[in-house]
């Protein structure tokens, strides 16, 4: 009975002030979007490449660089993307990729140029991104292995809706 009367009181001082206590910011005034761009942003750079096929086609080349804050090596087997520029998307691809893209340990890589990338808005109408010099990834998925040694082996890893915002876009167009 007394240690009865005597847990009462400390678990409801404790619970008090459990419940009282300011809550404190996790994230230290991190925002998760802040977060995603400097650790998991793993766009550092995209390459458009516009041809004279392009006026008819409304489809581009591109390549990007991804970046690995990891200790990790991570292989990119396939993309899914929407970007554009102030929530509006002017280019969405879904690329699978024959030889998959090894991104090294706490280093970077490049994906290698693939066609079929899709101007969602048409090439006049996105003109307008390009003197921006930069694409903000709205939504995509990856597919990729974490773990790999040498593109090879490692563990699935697929990643939703990766929000990016200002990712350096370089144009790239030829009009011969």
């Amino acid at each position: 009975m007394r240690l009865t009367a005597l847990l009462i009181p400390v678990i409801s001082l404790f619970v008090l002030c459990a419940v009282g206590a300011p809550a404190a910011d996790p994230l230290g005034g991190l925002s998760t979007q802040s977060i995603i761009d400097d650790l998991l942003g793993l766009f550092t750079q995209f390459n458009a490449f516009v041809s004279l096929d392009t006026l008819l086609s409304n489809k581009i080349s591109l390549n990007f660089d991804a970046k690995n804050p990891l200790i990790l090596e991570y292989t990119i087997d396939r993309v899914v993307l929407s970007a554009g520029l102030n929530g509006t998307e002017f280019l969405a691809f879904d690329q699978t990729f024959t030889t998959p893209v090894v991104v090294p340990t706490l280093g970077s890589a490049n994906s290698g140029t693939f066609a079929n990338v899709a101007l969602t808005k048409g090439l006049l109408n996105s003109l307008s991104v390009i003197p921006a010099g930069v694409l903000d990834v709205l939504s995509g998925t990856l597919t990729l292995r974490v773990g790999t040694v040498g593109g090879q082996l490692g563990l699935p890893l697929p990643l939703s809706f990766l929000p990016q915002a200002g990712v350096p876009t370089a144009w790239q167009i030829t009009l011969t």
